[in-house]
């Protein structure tokens, strides 16, 4: 099948040359993934992966292809990848990999070939075991699997050795995987006979989600094309292992992760509209709460959901949940899934309250309990967050403020002034234990006995909700990006510490030494990067936006952003080496997440009916095209700026009160209805709203006022953050704590 030319997806085909030797990866959006590097596939920790991967059974390691007796070698292979496929060219000959949506096989073609084509499945343990008509069958790496594989025409086949032959006019092979030789012959002969549509359906799935889900078009190329391969690799891991779910990354995340999953959540499905997916979320992990009420685990979401084990060992997963269903909510207008879930919430707060709130409001947990969890063979902590972490906090306070929503919603009264009541306490005791007067940041936990660890660790960012002197934010802010925020993100421990270990994959100390203690953490540049922006800094957020963009397009796997990096580079290299997972999910959703929610500035609320315009769209973007799904409704916007800047929104069935937030002017409301268009017109002095509908007349127009108030806190924020840079690696024969 060949995917019409102008395809948006074939727009985005990329070429990887061989020294940059890329991590290639493919899903079926259910349960297998595939993984291969473009030339050879050598890395220390995801070589193991290679090839099929089904539920978290490795099926087999690979292949290699043969022109008659010749073994093809991709190290001389030119490579490219799309979207849908892989493509190797050998001079004359032209390889294609393809895997089929919710189908355990691969295709792989081989195009130019005279007389023979052959392919060889790699893998201890992987070995022909019988042959059925002309498909022949292997063992698989993992007991319990079989693999069939047979011609692209099921025509004749020869066997030379462990090598499979067909003629050359075949032009490839069908590789099925299934529990019994019967499914996997079963699943091959189907797949034959509706190879086409199912790559029709493949291709035209991706083009969907780019088209009328993500769409995105500027002058800015690279802008783009990295937001579009976000979109699709971030797609990958939404799939459907045990019901709708998000991998927690690849190649050793493929599961289900309950903190990974809702951190995940708003960039990977909510800004992207796909509610239904979002809403079969929730509703699949609420059926996995714990309900028993004398457990002290009782209301707990799980934090790992995989197919063998189901585990409650984490504070942060249940918080992120009912956060996410409040935004899930507000994205979708979705109100039959409150009175659906509401219990769900009351057990969650109320097992909160009755197992792990302290006096003064506080969420305690032990010790390895956050998301900061990584301990030694002795069940030691390598991170300790005590039992009063700052983000753990933060998160119980917005739980307890969803909770009051969704309560208001239900009409109970009760708990909702239960839960508002102790929301109050808690920050009020927050903002005078996490703060003292020698330093310019939060404390990270407090211990056991209630004494702030002031520490210098990115979790302090989750918790600016918990206090309200915006001065001292803006401080904290900087501190944190000048002494955690490397231009490749945002590290785990600041550069002074005595556990800071800056190299994650090292001989010198175990890798989970340095996981939370200096490793690069990439989703943690989402909230970085809000944080600028909420200060009015956007330009400095835009830079490490701009790199997370570019290290997707040039490093690591194709088109999508890594679990980790070293906090500093390999001594010779001016770029930190990529570690962990090759494709983590929330270090894509976030920086998808911080696009729509904060660049962009769009923030839906749908049960109270409003929508927040908040545009900080940095100056090097000159226009922008593009559409968001929000309840039922789409919204088909524009921006363009050159002496003035001017948005456009045009709503399609929405109908709702827009907020439109631009400083330092005043806030401005304005009721829109479907049809009409919203149009901003901004200079440095002015800011004009004007309404329109279909037949382009006004319906209302408002010029906004100039707040003095915001301007000289925008000043003030300007003045604290003047000339605020990236973090610097310190010299490492110099350094005060490395050695």
């Amino acid at each position: 099948m060949n995917v019409k030319e102008k395809s948006i997806l074939n727009e985005m085909k990329t070429f990887v040359a061989r020294d940059d030797n890329r991590s290639i990866s493919f899903t079926n959006k259910e349960a297998a993934f595939y993984f291969t590097q473009s030339h050879l596939t050598n890395h220390p920790e995801h070589a193991y992966f290679a090839g099929l991967n089904i539920a978290k059974n490795r099926i087999f390691q690979g292949y290699h292809l043969y022109d008659g007796s010749n073994k093809l070698d991709n190290q001389n292979s030119k490579v490219c990848v799309y979207p849908y496929k892989m493509m190797r060219e050998h001079g004359q000959l032209t390889e294609e990999l393809w895997m089929l949506d919710y189908k355990n096989v691969l295709e792989v073609s081989l195009t130019g070939v005279q007389q023979q084509i052959g392919i060889e499945l790699l893998g201890e343990n992987v070995k022909v075991v019988g042959q059925e008509g002309h498909i022949v069958i292997f063992s698989s790496l993992t007991e319990g699997w079989v693999i069939a594989v047979g011609s692209k025409q099921l025509q004749p086949i020869t066997m030379k050795g462990q090598i499979i032959y067909a003629d050359a006019k075949d032009e490839g092979f069908y590789i099925a995987a299934g529990k019994t030789a019967a499914e996997a012959v079963a699943l091959l002969q189907d797949t034959m006979k509706q190879v086409d549509p199912l790559k029709v359906e493949r291709v035209r799935r991706m083009e969907n989600l780019l088209l009328q889900n993500t769409y995105m078009r500027s002058t800015d190329e690279t802008l783009e094309l990295a937001h579009r391969w976000m979109n699709i690799t971030m797609d990958q891991l939404v799939t459907r292992q045990q019901g709708d779910g998000i991998y927690a990354g690849l190649p050793w995340f493929n599961e289900y992760w309950g903190r990974d999953q809702f951190i995940s959540m708003p960039g990977a499905v909510l800004v992207s509209g796909q509610f239904e997916t979002a809403r079969n979320i929730l509703l699949s992990f609420a059926k996995f709460q714990n309900t028993d009420k004398d457990s002290k685990f009782f209301g707990r979401i799980p934090n790992i959901l995989a197919p063998e084990n189901i585990d409650y060992h984490t504070t942060d997963g249940t918080p992120r949940f009912i956060i996410q269903l409040q935004d899930y909510v507000k994205y979708s207008g979705d109100t039959e899934i409150i009175k659906e879930l509401y219990p769900a919430v009351i057990n969650s707060i109320q097992g909160s309250i009755d197992h792990w709130m302290d006096e003064k409001g506080y969420l305690m947990h032990a010790d390895n309990e956050t998301w900061m969890d990584a301990r030694d063979s002795e069940l030691k902590s390598y991170s300790p967050r005590d039992t009063r972490a700052n983000d753990i906090q933060a998160l119980w306070y917005n739980q307890l403020l969803a909770g009051v929503y969704f309560a208001e919603y239900m009409n109970d009264q009760v708990n909702a002034e239960q839960w508002k009541r102790i929301a109050e306490q808690l920050k009020m005791n927050f903002e005078k234990d996490y703060r003292d007067s020698q330093h310019s940041y939060l404390a990270d936990r407090l211990d056991k006995e209630g004494k702030p660890e002031f520490s210098l660790r990115p979790n302090q960012l989750f918790a600016f909700d918990m206090f309200d002197d915006q001065e001292f934010a803006c401080q904290a802010i900087r501190t944190a990006w000048e002494e955690l925020v490397y231009p490749w993100g945002v590290a785990s421990l600041d550069r002074n510490h005595p556990l800071f270990h800056p190299f994650h994959l090292t001989h010198h100390y175990h890798k989970d030494a340095a996981y939370h203690n200096g490793a690069v953490w990439i989703w943690l540049n989402g909230i970085a990067m809000q944080r600028m922006i909420e200060v009015g800094a956007q330009e400095t957020a835009y830079q490490l936006f701009k790199n997370m963009n570019w290290m997707a397009l040039n490093k690591g796997v194709v088109g999508g952003l890594c679990e980790n990096m070293d906090a500093y580079p390999q001594e010779g290299e001016n770029w930190a080496k990529l570690t962990g997972a090759y494709l983590q999910a929330w270090s894509n959703a976030e920086q998808l997440r911080v696009w729509y929610q904060y660049f962009l500035g769009v923030r839906p609320d749908l049960i109270n009916n409003t929508l927040t315009f908040a545009p900080r769209i940095p100056e090097e973007i000159k226009d922008l095209d593009y559409m968001i799904k929000v309840g039922n409704g789409l919204i088909t916007a524009s921006y363009h700026a050159d002496s003035t800047k001017e948005y456009r929104y045009q709503f399609k069935d929405a109908s709702f009160t827009a907020t439109i937030d631009i400083s330092p002017f005043e806030i401005v409301e304005m009721e829109v209805i479907p049809g009409s268009e919203l149009v901003i017109t901004q200079t440095d002095r002015t800011l004009k709203v004007t309404l329109r509908d279909g037949q382009n007349n006004t319906i209302k127009e408002i010029d906004a006022s100039w707040s003095q108030a915001r301007a000289d806190q925008q000043e003030r924020n300007h003045e604290i953050l003047k000339d605020v840079s990236f973090a610097e690696p310190l010299d490492l024969k110099n350094h005060p704590v490395v050695h």
